[in-house]
């Protein structure tokens, strides 16, 4: 039985992580949440008020309760103190970017495997030290793009297999949606923000997916806003050995989208909730042939539960932890490419 902890009692971890891991409770137990102790959330507390000291302690010790209220466990005080409890197996990591790297490299050198939130760092430098980390001790790192185990994508890829649309001429994979509040760590550059990371990630990887390995990334572009410190949408252009292209968009202050379009010699696939349908959400798709259109249904699936236990499989399995490694590296050194063509567009 695998006890896993949470650093962070954030929102993510309540509504989605903790329902999906209720589902897995034969295997993996809830075994508590730690929140930040003064020094993790300030950093250097000298400067910092007593009241605010309180206030943050108190703020976040209430948010922990709250999980402990709903599924019993622990409430640590301190990341760290979580991390190198004996009474804990793996960490589930749904902190902001940026930090993702300090605690998971901390976690897994206590010997903790981690189920980090996406993107797994915010370089590939980091990723790729985490996998070695991880590699030589034996532990799982994975990466949550729970997308990529919903059943509405291979019921899409048997409509191309089966020839109904004639051969693929172009994929287009948009994500995008409305500016939130102005504090969301998405516009903050010191926590990884920025719509590269947390929207162009999730195009890139269907994208992967779509292409297979030998995709590149062969365009780049990202755009500003006036005040905001991040590149707020941009775009990019992957293609494969074979010549099969995909175009991608991606934005944080857009209309809302999150689709596929699938443009084939005999017809078009579109389908608009293809990287973010929740537990029981039944998806469809748009067929167009010519002048001639039809809407159905795809699968309703659980793509949470799914990663919770693809996690799983890879702590017990050396095959499928390695693979994991290598998916994880993957899908960073996309980011990489993307960032490396606009360092040359601006020479």
């Amino acid at each position: 039985m695998i006890r896993i902890g949470i650093i962070c009692p954030s929102e993510i971890a309540f509504r989605r992580f903790m329902p999906a891991l209720k589902k897995a409770e034969n295997e993996i137990v809830f075994a508590g949440i730690g929140y930040a102790s003064p020094e993790e959330w300030f950093g250097d507390i000298s400067k910092i008020s007593s009241e605010s000291i309180k206030e943050q302690q108190e703020r976040e010790c209430a948010k922990a309760q709250t999980f402990i209220d709903a599924y019993g466990g622990k409430v640590y005080p301190g990341y760290k103190t979580l991390i190198e409890s004996k009474d804990v197996d793996a960490i589930y990591l749904p902190l902001p970017p940026a930090l993702h790297y300090k605690w998971a490299k901390l976690a897994l050198e206590n010997g903790k495997h981690v189920f980090v939130e996406k993107p797994s760092t915010t370089s590939l430098a980091d990723t790729d030290s985490l996998i070695d980390i991880a590699s030589k001790k034996g532990l799982a790192l994975h990466e949550n793009y729970m997308f990529i185990f919903h059943d509405q994508l291979k019921a899409l890829d048997d409509v191309v297999k089966s020839g109904e649309i004639g051969d693929v001429r172009l994929y287009r994979i948009s994500f995008g949606f409305p500016l939130r509040a102005k504090n969301d760590f998405r516009y903050n550059k010191a926590l990884g923000g920025g719509a590269l990371l947390d929207a162009g990630g999730y195009t890139m990887k269907y994208a992967n997916y779509l292409l297979g390995d030998t995709a590149k990334v062969v365009t780049a572009q990202v755009n500003n806003i006036d005040d905001f410190e991040v590149e707020m949408f941009g775009s990019c252009t992957m293609v494969n050995d074979e010549g099969v292209t995909a175009q991608l968009a991606f934005g944080m202050d857009n209309d809302y989208k999150c689709e596929v379009e699938i443009w084939g010699s005999k017809g078009t696939i579109t389908s608009n909730r293809i990287l973010t349908a929740p537990e029981g959400f039944v998806p469809n798709y748009l067929i167009k042939k010519n002048q001639e259109f039809e809407t159905r249904n795809l699968p309703a699936d659980d793509a949470f539960k799914k990663s919770v236990f693809h996690f799983l499989s890879c702590i017990k399995d050396d095959y499928l932890r390695n693979m994991n490694y290598k998916i994880i590296s993957r899908q960073e050194s996309y980011v990489e490419e993307f960032r490396n063509l606009i360092k040359k567009n601006k020479n």
